[in-house]
């Protein structure tokens, strides 16, 4: 088994190309897949990592639907699953907080992902790779994923942060996506865009940075952060950006703004 940090770059992860163990998980635009992806990548829509039914679109799918990706993956608990996108972490950071979910626990994410890939000018493909199907055995997960009742019980507590990674318009209510306009009361808004860095394909910024821009905004490790946007595609990333920086409580509210936003009774602030 492989021994492989959070964040892998591509000159890290080509000569792994070919090692067993490894599983590639490609959840970027289909033709962009179709077009040329990195050798042995399995190719997952990123539709089919959330549920997509209301109140919460963004919420995890079904245990059937778990399972029978896993399958089709040829995932075993052994498997280095790394992912990445072409979008600068979003969906991918979603899967890993996926992984959590269902108690995977050895994955990577590639940093800057697919723009990264082709801007070192490493080998691309249209082959196809068809995993031998594994029946893999889990259990959910409660830790990664907050619910609404969650960040209500928490809302006075004093222990819980709401990071919410949606632009500042949708924040302060500017852009309307749902029934109520707005935010969670006391949430700290930070968009997940901040945590890219353009000039390098869009990889992480430095930890060091990362801390300082958290920091500021009052996102601190010793709180329990819940991180949202409106269906937890955004937020996927900045669930990624807590657990790279070492956020003991980092978890993700799959709901969203879709669910919070909807919902006649919770509260907002603008």
């Amino acid at each position: 088994m492989h021994d492989l940090p959070l964040v892998i770059e591509p000159d890290q992860l080509e000569p792994l190309l070919t090692e067993p163990d490894i599983l590639l998980v490609d959840l970027c635009h289909p033709e962009r897949y179709a077009s040329g992806h990195i050798p042995g990548a399995v190719y997952v829509h990123p539709h089919e990592t959330q549920l997509g039914l209301p109140p919460a679109p963004g919420a995890l799918p079904s245990l059937a639907a778990l399972k029978e990706l896993t399958s089709r993956l040829g995932m075993t608990p052994d498997t280095h699953v790394v992912v990445y996108d072409d979008e600068g972490g979003g969906w991918a950071g979603r899967f890993i907080w996926l992984l959590d979910c269902i108690g995977h626990q050895h994955y990577s994410y590639l940093n800057g992902g697919w723009l990264a890939w082709q801007a070192e000018e490493l080998e691309l493909t249209t082959d196809v790779p068809d995993p031998k199907p594994t029946d893999y055995t889990f259990e959910l997960q409660k830790q990664p994923d907050a619910s609404l009742q969650d960040i209500i019980a928490g809302l006075d507590s004093g222990t819980q942060i709401i990071w919410d990674a949606r632009s500042p318009a949708e924040y302060h209510g500017q852009r309307i996506a749902a029934a109520k306009s707005g935010h969670i009361p006391g949430a700290r808004n930070l968009e997940w865009t901040q945590a890219m860095d353009p000039a390098r394909e869009f990889r992480l910024r430095p930890e060091a940075e990362l801390r300082s821009m958290l920091h500021a905004v009052g996102i601190e490790p010793t709180k329990t952060v819940i991180t949202h946007c409106q269906t937890h595609h955004r937020s996927g990333l900045t669930y990624l950006v807590g657990k790279v920086l070492g956020y003991p409580n980092i978890r993700a509210y799959a709901g969203s703004w879709a669910e919070w936003g909807n919902h006649p009774d919770t509260p907002v602030e603008k």
